[in-house]
């Protein structure tokens, strides 16, 4: 499991990069963000979506604040804690990409799979995680992978 989830995210990775020069992490950040109330997240929670640690995810916001895809704001009623938000300029990095990343899934993942063996695989996964995880999941289309 974990050296077919490393190969499938290395390849779409690099596709990401060569063909929009955002990597799969950036990318997962701006669709959380894109699918958030407003477009923003406090960061822990979004440290948790991204199953990035607190620190790792602090990195990847600051690039992606130098890159102008989003803004870190601190919370206004809690000094400790502050909120990632997508700017228009994230967003649409997100929009030309999200194509290139569903074909990738479609290609180097699900092509690999019948229908019948993609539902066993859910049924599986669903066995695996917890029951909020699968409850956080049910809302997002199987389109926007």
């Amino acid at each position: 499991m974990l050296r077919a989830h490393a190969a499938a995210t290395k390849q779409l990775d690099a596709e990401l990069l060569d063909v929009h020069a955002i990597s799969l992490s950036s990318y997962e950040v701006l669709l959380h963000l894109d699918g958030a109330d407003d477009g923003q997240m406090r960061m822990c929670d979004l440290a948790e979506l991204a199953v990035l640690s607190r620190s790792g995810l602090t990195r990847l916001v600051d690039r992606l604040a130098r890159e102008g895809l989003l803004v870190r704001q601190s919370c206004p009623s809690d000094a400790r804690g502050s909120f990632a938000r997508l700017t228009p300029v994230g967003r649409e990095r997100l929009i030309e990409a999200r194509p290139t990343h569903i074909e990738g899934v479609r290609r180097v993942f699900l092509s690999h799979l019948s229908a019948d063996e993609q539902q066993a695989l859910a049924e599986c996964w669903a066995k695996l995680l917890p029951a909020s995880e699968i409850e956080a999941d049910a809302g997002c289309p199987a389109s926007t992978a």
